[in-house]
C-alpha cells in the first residue's frame, strides 16, 4: 500500500511497550518536537493497514567519508584528482555483515517471518512489510496521518524507539519522523505548484518582477537587465570549449517544473544565437518528461532560467544534460535523483520512504509505470540544482546520510552545486526558528538551508550590480538586496570542515563578537559549524523567456547554474590538459580565495534583522566572492606545471585577460 508524505509530527505518544524487551532496553532513536506550518493532524493511522519499513543500516567507514574526499580534493594532497570508481565506493562503505545480522535477528525474534525480510542489493537497507500495528510494536511508537493544505497526506510518528544494540546499527527508519516531501501536480484548482524537493510549507522558486518592456543586448544596461553577455563580462568567461566530447554538465529539475523548448529558442534568438536549434539532452528519471500540462512562470520559470543561462554560458558546442525527475502525478525528491545516479543508495525493491520519496512504478492514472531508476544514470561532471530545504525540515540522521551521498559523488569526481536560498538568514518561505525548533514567519532564530549546510556540496549565494554601476568598473558588485537576499549563515547540524576553518575563523575574529552582541542566541555563534555560502554570482534582473515573453527574474536559482557553467568550462581546459575533472572544488576555492572577486557591500536581511553584512574575505552573505574565470584556470591548472598560453594559445589567453570593452 502506498502512502503520501505529510510531515513531522506533534502528537503526544502513548508508547506501546513489548511484553518482554528483546536483548537490550529500548532507547529513543529519533524524535520530532513540532510540525511545520501548513500541516495538521488528520487522524490516527489504521492499525490494520500495511506499511513498508525501511531500515537504513550504518555504513562501514562512513565516519571517514570526508577525510577520503579531502584526500582526492585538496590540491596539496599527493592523491589530488585520483577519484574513486563506483565499485570502490560500494566496497568501502557497504554495511558490515555484523550490522545486517543484528538487525535481521532482532526482526526475527520480534515475530517478523523470514520471508518478509529483504536486504537491498546495495546491502544498505533492510526492508520489511508489516502492519501499522506491528510497526508500532516494533518501535514503541504511534503512527498518524497528517494533511497539508494542498491535500497531500503523510504518514509519520513523533518519536520512535529501537533496542539499544539495534539503534547503534541503524541510521534511521522510514517512514518515521522524516520530512523529505515529494509534491506533484494533482489538481489544477489547488494553486501554484510548490517546488518539488522542497518542504510543503514552502518555497516557490525564483522571483519574477514582471515582464520586460525592452530587450537589451549591450553591456550598458547590465545593472537593470542581466544577460549572458553581462555575465561573461563580469566573470571573464570569454572561452569557447574544445573538449566537449569528454565533458559534461547536468542541470536537475523536478516535475512539474519543466522547460519550454519554444522559450529556449526565443531566448537563443535574442541573446545566444549559437543555441538556435539546440536542446538539452533529456535524461528522464522516474517518468520525468517535458509534456507539461500547464504553462506559467510557476511551472516553467525555474527550468527555463536554469537551461537558458546554463546552456548559453557553456555555448552551443557543449551538450547539457537535463535530469528531469519524477512524473506529473507524484513528483519526486532529492533522494529519487540520488537513487538514479548511485545504485548503492537504493535498490529496485525499495530503500526510499514511499511517503517521502516517490516509489515507482506509480500505478495511479497517468503515473510512471516503469521501474524506478536505480544506478542507471551516469552523473555529469558538474551537477547544478536550484532547489533546497530548510535544514530544520529534516533530522540530523537523515541529512547526514544524504550529505554522505554528496561526498561519494565528490569522490567520483563530480562537482555538486546548490543554491543557498533567497531569504537571507531566514529559511524557505521566510520562516525562522522558534526556540522549540518549530518554524514560523514571526520566529526569531536564523534558519539555515540544506543541502547548502552539507560540507560536501558547493553552496552558491547571490550578488547584484550596484545601482548605476557598469561591468566596466573594477568592483561593480554587491550582495543582492533587490527582491531577494542571498541565503547564508551557519549550520545547526554539521561541523565546520577543515578546508574552510582559516577563512571562517578569520571572519569570526573580526566580526563574531559584534554579531553575538547584536543577535545573541539567534544564530549558531560557536564558530565550529559549517558556514555557507561558499561562493556567489549575480542573481538579479535576469532576462528569461517564459511562455513567449521576457520577464525579469531574481534568485540564487539564477546564480547557481551560472557557477555550474563556469566550473564546466574549467573542466574543459583541464580535459584539454589530459587532467581529470575538478570534482569537489571547495578545498581549492578556499586555498585560492584571493583569486576571487571579493564582495564587501550589502547584507542578507531576514528574521526581522539586518542579517549579516558582506565584508573583506569570506562572509556569510556571498562566501568567498564571485569567480574570475582566468583566476580559476590558474587555480586548477597552476604554473609552472601547466602553461596556459601553450595550452590555449596566446590569443585566447589574451582575450581572457582583457577587461570587457565598451
Amino acid at each position: 500500500m502506498r502512502f503520501q508524505l505529510l510531515s513531522f509530527v506533534t502528537l503526544s505518544l502513548s508508547l506501546i511497550a513489548f511484553a518482554e524487551p528483546i536483548l537490550s532496553p529500548y532507547v529513543v532513536h529519533e524524535k520530532r518536537t513540532s510540525i511545520p506550518s501548513g500541516w495538521s493532524l488528520a487522524r490516527r493511522h489504521d492499525a490494520s493497514s500495511t506499511i513498508p519499513l525501511r531500515f537504513a543500516l550504518k555504513q562501514k567507514n562512513i565516519e571517514n567519508v570526508g577525510d577520503f574526499l579531502l584526500e582526492v580534493s585538496d590540491p596539496a594532497s599527493p592523491n589530488y584528482g585520483k577519484h574513486w570508481t563506483a565499485y570502490d565506493i560500494a566496497r568501502k562503505f557497504a554495511p558490515s555483515s555484523g550490522t545486517i545480522d543484528v538487525v535481521r535477528t532482532w526482526l526475527l525474534e520480534s515475530g517478523i517471518e523470514d520471508h518478509r525480510i529483504t536486504l537491498s542489493t546495495s546491502k544498505g537497507w533492510i526492508n520489511v512489510l508489516v502492519s501499522v500495528e506491528e510497526a508500532e510494536r516494533l518501535m514503541n511508537t504511534e503512527y498518524n496521518v497528517y494533511k497539508h493544505a494542498s491535500g497531500t497526506e503523510h504518514v509519520a510518528c513523533e518519536v520512535y524507539h529501537l533496542p539499544e544494540h539495534v539503534s547503534s546499527r541503524v541510521d534511521f527508519v522510514l517512514p518515521s519522523v522524516q520530512f523529505d516531501t515529494k509534491h506533484g501536480r494533482r489538481d489544477t484548482n489547488i494553486g501554484p505548484p510548490i517546488k518539488v524537493g522542497t518542504p510543503g510549507s514552502g518555497f516557490y522558486g525564483p522571483t519574477s518582477t514582471g515582464f520586460l518592456d525592452n530587450i537589451f543586448t549591450d553591456l550598458e544596461h547590465c545593472d537593470n537587465v542581466t544577460t549572458p553577455a553581462c555575465l561573461r563580462a563580469l566573470y571573464g568567461l570569454y572561452y569557447e570549449p574544445q573538449a566537449t566530447d569528454k565533458n559534461s554538465y547536468g542541470i536537475v529539475e523536478y516535475t512539474p517544473q519543466t522547460f519550454i523548448e519554444s522559450d529556449l529558442q526565443l531566448f537563443a534568438k535574442n541573446y545566444s544565437q549559437d543555441l538556435i536549434g539546440k536542446s538539452p539532452n533529456l535524461v528522464s528519471i522516474d517518468g520525468g518528461d517535458l509534456n507539461t500540462p500547464d504553462q506559467s512562470f510557476d511551472y516553467n520559470g525555474e527550468a527555463n532560467l536554469d537551461l537558458q543561462y546554463g546552456m548559453a554560458l557553456v555555448t552551443g558546442k557543449q551538450p547539457v544534460q537535463l535530469y528531469q525527475v519524477g512524473d506529473h502525478v507524484v513528483g519526486a525528491s532529492f533522494n529519487n535523483f540520488l537513487d538514479a545516479i548511485d545504485g548503492s543508495y537504493c535498490d529496485f525493491e525499495g530503500g526510499d520512504d514511499p511517503s517521502q520519496d516517490s516509489v515507482y512504478p506509480d500505478n495511479v492514472p497517468y503515473g510512471y509505470t516503469g521501474k524506478e531508476n536505480c544506478g542507471t544514470v551516469k552523473p555529469a561532471s558538474v551537477i547544478s540544482t536550484s532547489y533546497g530545504y530548510n535544514e530544520a525540515d529534516l533530522t540530523r540522521f537523515y541529512t547526514a546520510r544524504q550529505c554522505a551521498e554528496y561526498a561519494k559523488l565528490g569522490l567520483q569526481g563530480v562537482t555538486v552545486v546548490y543554491s543557498s536560498g533567497d531569504n537571507g538568514v531566514a529559511g524557505n518561505g521566510a520562516n525562522c526558528l522558534n526556540d522549540d525548533g518549530s518554524q514560523s514567519k514571526d520566529a526569531k532564530r536564523f534558519n539555515p538551508s540544506f543541502p547548502s549546510t552539507c560540507p560536501w556540496v558547493t553552496s552558491i549565494g547571490a550578488t547584484m550590480l550596484k545601482p548605476n554601476a557598469t561591468v566596466f568598473e573594477p568592483h561593480p558588485e554587491q550582495a543582492c538586496e533587490k527582491v531577494i537576499y542571498s541565503g547564508g549563515g551557519f549550520s545547526n547540524y554539521f561541523d565546520m570542515p577543515d578546508y574552510q576553518k582559516n577563512a571562517v575563523q578569520g571572519w569570526f575574529q573580526q566580526n563574531g563578537a559584534a554579531y553575538v552582541n547584536k543577535y545573541g542566541s539567534r544564530w549558531n555563534s560557536t564558530g565550529t559549524s559549517r558556514a555557507y555560502p561558499d561562493i556567489s554570482a549575480n542573481g538579479a534582473n535576469y532576462a528569461v523567456a517564459v511562455d513567449g515573453k521576457f520577464t525579469s527574474v531574481f534568485g540564487t536559482s539564477a546564480s547557481t547554474p551560472v557557477i555550474g557553467a563556469i566550473l564546466t568550462m574549467v573542466n574543459d581546459v583541464r580535459l584539454l590538459a589530459n587532467q581529470p575533472p575538478i570534482g569537489f572544488v571547495n578545498p581549492s576555492l578556499y586555498a585560492g580565495q584571493f583569486l576571487m572577486n571579493d564582495i564587501t557591500e550589502g547584507g542578507n536581511q531576514g528574521c526581522g534583522t539586518d542579517g549579516f553584512n558582506a565584508t573583506t574575505g569570506w562572509d556569510p552573505v556571498t562566501g568567498l566572492g564571485t569567480p574570475n574565470f582566468l583566476g580559476l584556470l590558474g587555480l586548477f591548472l597552476p604554473s609552472p606545471q601547466f602553461n596556459l598560453a601553450t595550452l590555449l594559445g596566446g590569443d585566447v589567453l589574451g582575450k581572457l585577460a582583457a577587461p570587457p570593452s565598451q
